[in-house]
């Protein structure tokens, strides 16, 4: 167990004081009902505008930077798969000196990090774990969209299991993706770090204010989002926001803190079935009962695993956040 947190900082957004400014601008090039976009949205305007990002190659960079264009408001820079977390670090070390040495006017800008599930789960997870380990204050943000969707929706370790990719296609001798979905955030909380947490865009105020929290603390902080992408999950471009409800609502995806380790669920006393999350995705088209049925089971034996570990807490009372 570690040390106690200290949250004194944390200050709670509610629906009649969210932010207004924005960290990314409109006119950007995401596709047409895009829930990442949604969700780093969400992040910047509960960070705020003092803040330094460094973004991982992938959907989010690409839409957001095309030159000579950008739709940061923000200072934000550019970097590969795996090196993510290693430029966060180094961010966030050139800030303490500058500070240390007086360079610095007024607060000391909070470093981000976004990835989404290739850049975090797979190719940056090494230099994820180094800064984590090495205790730098910076708060990753892993936008999951379960594949590497702008090279043109291929498996990443992220990927659920039985869904359709372009690299683990379904057929007489195969399923679909064959491996179930790497848990990124217990890895994180591994690490002993002070916040770690899972956050949904369908629960909007509990997401914004998560992130409050992991840029209130000292030392890093990881958020997984979960990010639906209508594009690579074959779903109309305008059910983004429900499909991502459902995910919290069938236990799919549930939403949980790690806060000094110690687990905190927001818990779902009456799930509904996984099949109404599949059948709406195109990637589970191919599934059958059987299929399903045993998915169900590993998602329930999933969700006990956590409660058995959590705190169960009720929800908040949040305006229009559910």
């Amino acid at each position: 167990m570690l040390n106690e947190v200290d949250l004194s900082k944390y200050e709670k957004i509610t629906a009649k004081t969210i932010p207004t400014e924005k960290g990314i601008s409109s006119g950007h090039r995401a596709c047409q009902g895009c829930v990442e976009i949604l969700a780093m949205g969400m992040v910047m305007k509960a960070v705020g505008r003092n803040v330094i990002v460094a973004n991982a190659t992938g959907c989010m960079e690409i839409v957001t930077s095309p030159f000579p264009q950008t739709a940061w408001n923000v200072p934000w820079m550019h970097v590969a798969f795996e090196n993510t977390s290693a430029v966060a670090s180094g961010i966030e070390a050139a800030l303490k000196i500058r500070e240390k040495h007086g360079k610095l006017k007024g607060e000391r800008p909070k470093v981000l990090a976004f990835g989404g599930d290739g850049a975090t789960a797979d190719i940056g997870l090494q230099a994820l774990s180094g800064a984590l380990e090495r205790g730098h204050d910076f708060t990753y943000v892993c936008l999951d969209n379960e594949a590497y969707m702008n090279t043109g929706i291929q498996r990443s370790s992220s990927t659920p299991y039985g869904a359709m990719t372009t690299t683990s296609p379904p057929g007489s001798n195969s399923i679909g993706q064959s491996t179930w979905k790497k848990n990124v955030p217990a890895i994180a909380a591994a690490h002993n770090i002070p916040y770690v947490a899972t956050a949904s865009p369908g629960n909007y105020l509990d997401l914004m204010n998560k992130v409050r929290k992991a840029i209130a603390i000292d030392g890093p902080a990881y958020i997984h989002i979960y990010a639906v992408c209508p594009t690579g999950w074959g779903i109309k471009s305008e059910k983004g926001i429900e499909l991502s409800k459902l995910a919290v609502k069938t236990n799919v995806f549930p939403l949980y803190e790690v806060i000094g380790g110690k687990y905190i669920l927001k818990e779902n006393k009456n799930p509904k079935p996984v099949v109404d999350y599949l059948k709406i995705q195109r990637r589970f088209r191919h599934l059958s009962e059987t299929d399903v049925e045993y998915i169900q089971k590993r998602v329930d034996a999933e969700y006990a695993h956590l409660a058995a570990m959590a705190s169960c807490a009720a929800p908040e009372e949040e305006e229009n956040d559910e």
